[in-house]
C-alpha cells in the first residue's frame, strides 16, 4: 500500500458472486493507491472479513426470509434487497459519516453496484458523491436499456432469425427474441431506475472492461451519459489470484491438473447463478465422456434443478467419467484458466468468466442461456473469433464434436492462436500507459478531488 492519503472510500457490493469479486478487486486497487476502505455489506452472502483484514467491515440486516434468500429469480432478489436494505443502509452510512467527522478522516465517496437504486438519492441528500460500478460488458450495459422499448413495440419473431439484430449488434434476431422472452415489467422498471440513477451519479466504473474490448461502446456511453466513465479492467489482472468466493473451493483440482498434459483439458463451468436440468446434466456428461478428452467440470450444489448435486448421473456413467475427468463443486477459476493444462473453457459466458478466459488466452466453447451471456458469446465466436458457439439444445453429440474440434483439430489451433493475440492486446491495457492503466489513474484523481 502507498502511504495513506487520508481519504476513505465506502464500498457497498451487491451480495452475489459476480458482483462481490469485482468489488473486492477494486478495493485492493484503491487500497494500494492509499485509500482506506470501509465495506458495508448485507448479512446475506456476507464476505469473509478475515480474508480482508486491511478493510473495515460493517454489516447491515437485509430482512430476507430463508425462502427469499434461496430464490433463483435474480430480479426478484435484487428488488427485495433494494426494498429491505434502504433504511438500515441509510442509518449505517449516516453514522459512519458522523464518526468520520470526529476522526478527521474524510470519506471521499460511496462506490456501489449499479443494481443498488436507492443509494443515489440517499447519497445526494448526504452530499456524498456516489460512483457506480458495473460488471457487464460495456456494450450490453449501454445497449440493454433499449430492450423495454422493443418489448413495448412487440418485437415479433421474423422469418430470418439468423439475421443481425440492428438494434443490438452483434446479436442475431433469435438472440434478442430469447432475451425478450425473459423480460418482465418488474425488470423493465428496475432497468429504467438503474439508467436514471447511473446518469445522476458522479461517475461510472467498468471494472472488467477496457478500450481494447469495448472502444465503440465506451465512446457511446460517454456521449449518452455525460458523466465521467472509467474502464479500468480487467481488474483481476492487477492482483492475480485475489478472489472473494462465496463457495468453498476444491483445491484438489489444481493437483489433478498438474498431472495432465499441456492444453489437454477442457474446463467446464456455468458460473454462480445458471441452473441446468437433469437432462442437460446427462447430455453434458455423455458428451464429455465420448470426447475422450480430460475434463474438469464444476457442478455447484443445487445447480441441477430438482437434485442436490450429481445424483442423476448413473453409477456406470460416473465410473466412466472418473476415468478421464474430475467433477468438483467449485474451483479456483483464475488458477484453473492460468494452468498450462487447460486447453479450453466450456462456459455460460458471464462477462467475468469471459474476460478471465481472454486474459489467460484460453479459447472458449460458448453455451449461453440468458441475458448478457448471449451478447458475450456472439463477441467471442463472431467478432473476436476466439471460440466456438453451441446454439440450441445442449446435446451430447454437439458437446463431443466441439470439444474434439477445439482440442484436437487444426481449426482449434487457429482459434487458440487468435486468442493468444487478443490476450496480449488486453494484457497491455493494464500496463503502464495502457488504456486501462490510464483510466485507473484518472479514477484515482477523480476520487481524490471530492
Amino acid at each position: 500500500m502507498e502511504k495513506s492519503n487520508g481519504l476513505r472510500v465506502v464500498l457497498f457490493p451487491l451480495p452475489i458472486q459476480g458482483c462481490i469479486n469485482p468489488m473486492f478487486q477494486l478495493a485492493k486497487i484503491l487500497h494500494s493507491r492509499g485509500f482506506s476502505i470501509t465495506v458495508i455489506h448485507t448479512r446475506f452472502n456476507a464476505p469473509k472479513a478475515s480474508n480482508h483484514h486491511l478493510y473495515t467491515f460493517l454489516e447491515i440486516p437485509d430482512g430476507l426470509s430463508e425462502a427469499e434468500a434461496s430464490t433463483q429469480d435474480v430480479t426478484l432478489l435484487l428488488t427485495l434487497l433494494n426494498r429491505s436494505c434502504e433504511a438500515p443502509f441509510r442509518d449505517c452510512l449516516t453514522k459512519l459519516l458522523r464518526s468520520s467527522d470526529e476522526e478527521k478522516q474524510r470519506i471521499s465517496c460511496l462506490i456501489d453496484d449499479a443494481g443498488w437504486i436507492f443509494t443515489q438519492p440517499l447519497a445526494q441528500s448526504l452530499n456524498l458523491p456516489r460512483l457506480v460500478t458495473n460488471t457487464y460488458k460495456v456494450s450490453f450495459f449501454v445497449g440493454h436499456f433499449v430492450i423495454p422499448k422493443l418489448r413495448l413495440e412487440r418485437y415479433l419473431p421474423l422469418q430470418e432469425q439468423d439475421e443481425p439484430a440492428e438494434e443490438f449488434p452483434p446479436l442475431k434476431k433469435k438472440d434478442l427474441l430469447q432475451i425478450l422472452d425473459g423480460e418482465t415489467e418488474v425488470l423493465n422498471s428496475y432497468s429504467d431506475m438503474i439508467l436514471q440513477t447511473t446518469k445522476a451519479s458522479s461517475g461510472l466504473i467498468f471494472v472488467s472492461s477496457c478500450e481494447e474490448l469495448d472502444q465503440e461502446s465506451l465512446s457511446q456511453a460517454r456521449k449518452d451519459y455525460q458523466i465521467p466513465i472509467f474502464a479500468i479492467g480487467p481488474s483481476h489482472i492487477y492482483f492475480p489470484g485475489s478472489c472473494s468466493s462465496l463457495f468453498t473451493v476444491d483445491e484438489t483440482c489444481i493437483q489433478w491438473l498438474d498431472k495432465q498434459e499441456d492444453n489437454s483439458v477442457v474446463y467446464v463451468s456455468f458460473g454462480s447463478v445458471v441452473n441446468i436440468t437433469e437432462s442437460e446434466l446427462l447430455e453434458i456428461a455423455w458428451g464429455l465422456r465420448n470426447s475422450e478428452q480430460p475434463f474438469l467440470w464444476v457442478v455447484r450444489v443445487g445447480m441441477v434443478n430438482g437434485t442436490k448435486w450429481i445424483e442423476a448421473i448413473p453409477e456406470k456413467l460416473m465410473d466412466r467419467l472418473e476415468e478421464k475427468g474430475k467433477i468438483v463443486k467449485w474451483a479456483p477459476q483464475q488458477y484453473v484458466l492460468k494452468h498450462r493444462a487447460t486447453g479450453g473453457f466450456l462456459t455460460h459466458n458471464g462477462w467475468n468468466s469471459t474476460v478471465e478466459s481472454v486474459c489467460e488466452g484460453v479459447p472458449m466453447i460458448c453455451v449461453p442461456s440468458v441475458w448478457d451471456q448471449l451478447l458475450n458469446a456472439r463477441f467471442v465466436s463472431d467478432v473476436w473469433m476466439v471460440g466456438l458457439h453451441l446454439e440450441g439444445r445442449v446435446e451430447r453429440d454437439d458437446i463431443e464434436r466441439v470439444v474434439r474440434k477445439l482440442l484436437l483439430e487444426p481449426e482449434g489451433e487457429v482459434i487458440r492462436e487468435r486468442m493468444k493475440l487478443l490476450a496480449e492486446k488486453v494484457g497491455r491495457s493494464v500496463k503502464q500507459n495502457g488504456s486501462a492503466y490510464r483510466s485507473l489513474e484518472r479514477l484515482v484523481d477523480h476520487i481524490s478531488s471530492f
